[in-house]
């Protein structure tokens, strides 16, 4: 229940898209769209609806499904899968043709988090970009690295040694004209200046 000081969550709508052949066809269950919207629930403490899709590793069909996210008015938007350096890896560059400005620093801290466990992490080719007033991230394709990369490292006492992304993406929502998103500070502390605090607002 919020106080008569307080200002209710704004409900908050996001696109999950797990991008794989295989489980799109059916050869095994996907493990995507699960971790993107339990990871999601716990973090935010906003209202949320989810808008999913599992798809092919295709271009043009990932090209269009982030197109009409965005259209359906998402504000964030979160691929998994495709984004080795494999033939049938394409996501990369099916967000980039979408894009109206390219995020590069999303892609960078990623790398650095997954650095921490294998060299391979240097394979990676994950990007975020804005669309319109939608953030899109790609994301790793493994439930593990989802979460490591979103939320961060911790150390033996919990404390986050390596902030993760989604420490920076309410901000940026905001800054791109979107709804406030807040975090669950038990998950991801979300970081914003002092003067883009939201007044009223319920504390984390």
């Amino acid at each position: 229940m919020t106080s008569a000081t307080s200002q209710p969550f704004d409900t908050i709508k996001i696109g999950i898209v797990s991008i794989s052949d295989r489980a799109s066809s059916g050869v095994y269950v996907d493990k995507g769209l699960p971790a993107l919207q339990d990871w999601l629930t716990r973090a935010l403490k906003n209202p949320l609806q989810f808008e999913s899709r599992l798809i092919p590793d295709e271009e043009a069909t990932i090209s269009a499904a982030l197109i009409e996210l965005v259209d359906a008015g998402c504000a964030l938007v979160l691929t998994t899968g495709g984004t080795g350096p494999a033939l049938r890896d394409v996501t990369p560059e099916a967000t980039l043709a979408v894009a109206h400005k390219v995020m590069p620093g999303f892609g960078e801290q990623m790398r650095q988090i997954s650095l921490r466990f294998v060299p391979t992490a240097i394979l990676s080719r994950q990007v975020a970009v804005i669309r319109s007033q939608t953030l899109i991230i790609n994301l790793p394709g493994q439930p593990k690295a989802i979460g490591e990369t979103l939320e961060g490292l911790r150390d033996n006492h919990g404390e986050i040694v390596m902030a993760g992304i989604f420490a920076a993406v309410p901000y940026c929502i905001d800054l791109i004209g979107g709804p406030y998103l807040q975090t669950d500070e038990a998950v991801c502390k979300a970081f914003r200046p002092k003067t883009a605090i939201r007044p009223g607002t319920i504390p984390s």
